[in-house]
């Protein structure tokens, strides 16, 4: 299966910002990710290729959580969070309906095809 990483750009990052902590951890720099382009499915492609199930948000829910359920696998949490536009499981609230899509590797595939856009 795909990784939300897949195709991402690395930079190396010696910016004089960070030196201090770079200094701490014995580093002259660090490689991170660049921000991604995300692209969201739209409602033709998800027609077309997932099957969707609706959860209502509880006390309790995280994504890895729901992540384990569905798929087997709590790293895929982040499925979940892109497929609903809610990056952030604080950007639910109680009695909010979340979709699930129900084949992680469809849905990662509609992902990794979006960012090559």
């Amino acid at each position: 299966m795909s990784g939300r990483n897949d195709g991402r750009n690395i930079i190396n990052n010696n910016d004089e910002v960070y030196r201090k902590y770079f200094k701490e951890r014995n580093l002259t720099s660090i490689n991170h990710y660049v921000t991604a382009n995300i692209k969201y499915p739209t409602a033709s492609e998800i027609a077309s290729r997932l099957t969707i199930i609706s959860h209502i948000w509880r006390t309790g829910d995280r994504y890895c959580k729901l992540a384990e359920k569905h798929y087997g696998d709590p790293t895929f949490w982040w499925l979940i969070a892109w497929f609903n536009q809610r990056p952030l499981e604080s950007d639910n609230k109680l009695g909010d309906v979340i979709n699930i899509p129900l084949s992680a590797d469809e849905a990662a595939l509609l992902y990794k095809i979006g960012g090559k856009k």
